[in-house]
């Protein structure tokens, strides 16, 4: 079914939109399913695990850490990681940019936005993401780029309240991209809103369930 489920998300998004195939807690015989049709960008949720399947995988795959970073991890993924999501501190990304510069690499970045009021969700504030794009501390790093904005969605049926968090997301995004050009990437929508995320200006989606199906945790 991975195939099958994976030919019908590709037909259903535009061309310009990314599909980052969350594969945690999947097995490589599952994500190699989903390689075999084409597919080389893989999200996972604990640097262990994407370790463990980045030594055993082909080495074409971008691995994108979409779950919350802990610092003192970040050395372990900084060798290959494509992309590392959710960023919500400038502390994370001057680790990240130091393990950038041991590893001779530029690490791209994403900064999460907290757009929705639920506790167990992080990000930082509209101004925040500002602060530290303007900021000079951020400018002098050499070996880390964010090049845009994740958010995560309200936990609700509410489709309006959805909207309306996706719709403030992308005008945040398109003000910042005006003055940097660094920044390109809007990462919002997930298996069971990525539809109405890309009609509010998402150009990635971060979906699992609905290629690999459900999840023993």
């Amino acid at each position: 079914m991975i195939k099958e489920n994976l030919i019908k998300i590709l037909d259903e998004i535009p061309p310009n939109v990314k599909l980052i195939a969350i594969s945690k807690t999947k097995s490589v015989k599952e994500i190699l399913e989903a390689y075999y049709q084409g597919q080389r960008l893989f999200g996972e949720n604990k640097i262990q695990e994407m370790n463990e399947k980045y030594n055993l995988l082909p080495k074409d795959i971008k691995w994108h850490m979409v779950g919350h970073v802990q610092s003192n991890k970040i050395k372990y993924m900084a060798p290959y990681v494509d992309m590392i999501h959710g960023i919500d501190s400038f502390k994370s990304l001057a680790i990240i940019n130091k393990e950038g510069g041991k590893n001779n690499r530029i690490i791209k970045c994403l900064l999460q936005l907290k757009i929705s009021r639920e506790s167990t969700k992080f990000g930082l504030t509209f101004k925040q993401i500002e602060e530290i794009i303007k900021s000079d501390e951020y400018q002098n790093l050499t070996h880390v780029k964010v090049c845009g904005i994740m958010a995560m969605a309200s936990f609700t049926n509410n489709i309006k309240v959805i909207k309306n968090e996706f719709d403030s997301t992308n005008d945040l995004f398109e003000k910042i991209k005006k003055t940097n050009t660094d920044f390109n990437v809007l990462s919002m929508g997930m298996s069971n809103d990525y539809k109405l995320a890309i009609n509010c200006g998402s150009n990635m989606v971060r979906i699992g369930s609905l290629i690999f199906g459900s999840r023993n945790y």
